[in-house]
């Protein structure tokens, strides 16, 4: 089993409750350390300062003087009750006690080794040793007589474990903020994981990881191209087909502006208007695309707008190929329509005793046919046009139509540039659209010519329908325009693609017994 993975909001949790306690312990240990010196220093500056002051009392330097123990304790009793000190001592010129805290030390020799300096050379000095009270900072001074002379000794001390009770208090302080500090980061990194999840989507880093591998796999799958930018218009996202479709080379594009990159993009105006674009017709970089651009909201926020696009040719190419599916499907069927009617006339005939007449059905059938194929055989080269042709012609009779072909009619063999799809295409949309017609008028005869006698390719089919009303001369090849059923209006816009595209031309004109004529002219070389 794969290892269990921590919520992001635990880790998140742990991390800041890790990082305060860290904080607070390399702070809180620097911050006591510090108090711990200062307090040492200031109590020791204090005890020379008392030091001095009281061995400078004249009271004081007259009883040292005159060796008065009883009136020099007393005087060291009062003086250490009106300040804060652990204890004042004083001794005469041979060190020995005239006053302390605890009477049974009176008259006996001053412990810790540091008068000498005071009483032999009259320094006053600071001193930090273990005395009869117990290990104290200490402040000494020497007492003169009038005649400056060193008489005594004034110790005054502050013990240690009073400085140790005063960074115990501060100890207490800094681990109850902290507790507290670490009680506020738990309900700050539950809140910040929170929102962080939310803004995520609930997601998990790893998951959120393996998302993007298959964003990118899929991106880089779609065939299309796909051009992502945010708010600010710089690019996002993109794939391969982008980049091969548009040419743009092998230069990084995230975080550039697609008006650099694409100055003819519209998908800055998108971030401005919000509304999307489907199938849309344009041409970058010198290409024709058919583009998609949708925004993206985010809560309801426009964060940004994608756009996928393909060449048009590779849809016009799909188109062709669906054409000649469906041509030979249309072809099978009216065969098959057909002759299943023909073959029920002669089996009627026959049970009817009917022979000479079920004969003479079989032989026109064949003779008719048989004059198509070999017209087909002889007059036009590619198979693919005949196969289209005789699927029209049986399907003209399905309809209860007459498709004349005129007998003059020759197509030998296309140009290179034309792809025998391009003209089944072209000719069964046209036939298509002239067996309509001419049923919704109740003709009966379209006629069809082809040549390729000259420089172009002619193709000619007259229907026997209404004509095209002049007002819709210049609109009758536009995409999805019809003057039947909607959703119609697909084929002769196709026609108009295929012939711009092969560079041809394509006349339309009413005849004047009725009915109209369709004329393509298709050159047999590419025009520069």
């Amino acid at each position: 089993m794969p290892p269990t993975r921590l919520r992001i909001s635990t880790r998140l949790m742990i991390v800041l409750c890790l990082l305060v306690l860290l904080q607070a312990a390399l702070v809180g240990g620097f911050a006591l350390k510090h108090l711990a010196d200062s307090l040492e220093e200031q109590m020791a500056l204090r005890a020379r300062q008392l030091a001095s002051m009281v061995a400078q009392t004249p009271s004081i330097r007259t009883a040292v003087a005159t060796n008065d123990g009883p009136t020099v304790n007393q005087l060291a009793k009062e003086l250490q009750d009106a300040t804060d000190a652990s204890f004042i001592s004083i001794g005469n010129a041979e060190g020995i006690r005239l006053a302390h805290p605890l009477p049974d030390r009176l008259g006996k020799p001053m412990v810790g080794g540091d008068n000498e300096a005071v009483l032999q050379e009259g320094r006053t000095i600071i001193s930090q040793a273990v005395g009869s009270m117990g290990p104290s900072i200490r402040g000494k001074a020497p007492v003169m007589n009038d005649m400056d002379e060193v008489v005594g000794v004034v110790s005054v001390g502050y013990l240690t474990r009073e400085i140790d009770d005063t960074i115990l208090t501060y100890q207490r302080i800094v681990i109850t903020v902290t507790l507290v500090l670490l009680a506020l980061s738990i309900l700050v990194a539950n809140w910040i994981a929170r929102r962080f999840r939310a803004a995520i989507f609930d997601l998990e880093p790893h998951q959120i990881a393996a998302l993007f591998e298959e964003r990118n796999a899929t991106l880089e799958s779609v065939r299309e191209g796909i051009i992502a930018i945010n708010a600010e218009g710089r690019i996002t996202t993109f794939n391969r087909a982008a980049i091969d479709t548009l040419g743009l080379g092998s230069e990084p594009l995230t975080g550039r502006l697609i008006q650099e990159v694409l100055p003819e993009s519209r998908l800055p105006a998108l971030l401005e208007s919000g509304e999307p674009e489907f199938d849309t017709e344009v041409v970058i970089g010198g290409r024709s695309l058919i583009i998609n651009r949708i925004p993206i909201r985010v809560k309801g926020q426009l964060t940004g707008v994608v756009s996928s696009f393909r060449v048009r040719d590779e849809l016009a190419m799909v188109s062709r190929q669906l054409t000649r599916i469906q041509q030979y499907a249309e072809t099978l069927h009216s065969q098959a329509h057909e002759y299943a009617n023909k073959l029920h006339t002669i089996a009627g005939l026959i049970q009817l005793d009917k022979s000479r007449e079920a004969l003479e059905l079989i032989g026109q059938e064949t003779q008719d046919h048989q004059t198509m194929l070999r017209w087909l055989v002889d007059s036009v080269d590619d198979p693919v046009v005949s196969g289209c042709l005789l699927g029209k012609f049986n399907r003209a009779h399905e309809l209860g139509l007459q498709l004349v072909i005129d007998p003059d009619s020759h197509l030998g063999a296309l140009p290179s540039h034309i792809a025998p799809e391009q003209l089944v295409t072209l000719i069964g949309n046209l036939l298509d659209n002239a067996f309509d017609a001419t049923l919704g008028a109740q003709g009966t005869q379209i006629s069809l010519s082809l040549t390729d006698i000259g420089q172009d390719l002619i193709i000619e089919v007259e229907d026997g329908g209404p004509g095209v009303p002049d007002a819709d001369l210049e609109q009758v090849f536009e995409r999805g325009f019809s003057r039947k059923a909607e959703g119609r209006g697909i084929g002769l816009h196709l026609v108009k693609e295929i012939v711009t595209q092969l560079s041809g031309e394509i006349v339309v004109e009413n005849l004047s017994e009725g009915g109209a004529r369709f004329t393509l002219y298709l050159p047999k070389e590419i025009r520069k």
